[in-house]
């Protein structure tokens, strides 16, 4: 059994992989924590790689930008990625996100 640091939250958010500031693949995060997410993507990259992540939240005009993400694993089930290093301010974003999952998970 895998053990989690932070909560995983099952999610449907459209996101763009961007390898090396040229490849660009789409995906869609399906759950999202604090540190890492799982995507599903036409991408097979190798465990190790590093990407940036865009995560596009419903209703925001602009994307959540994950400046460097290591693939730790892939799968039938996607790819997980670990966030490596993520601005203050895009950390804000998302935790205002994972703020909002976490209370809706805890009404239902």
């Amino acid at each position: 059994m895998v053990v989690r640091k932070f909560k995983r939250f099952p999610v449907a958010i459209p996101s763009t992989l961007i390898q090396r500031d040229k490849l660009k693949f789409s995906g869609s995060v399906k759950d999202l924590s604090q540190k890492g997410c799982r995507i599903e993507s036409v991408i097979r990259p190798f465990s190790g790689m590093q990407l940036e992540l865009h995560l596009q939240p419903p209703g925001e005009s602009t994307p959540i930008m994950i400046s460097n993400a290591a693939v730790r694993w892939t799968g039938l089930h996607g790819i997980g990625l670990e966030f490596l290093t993520v601005s203050p301010s895009q950390q804000e974003r998302l935790n205002r996100i994972l703020h909002h999952l976490s209370a809706k998970v805890g009404s239902a």
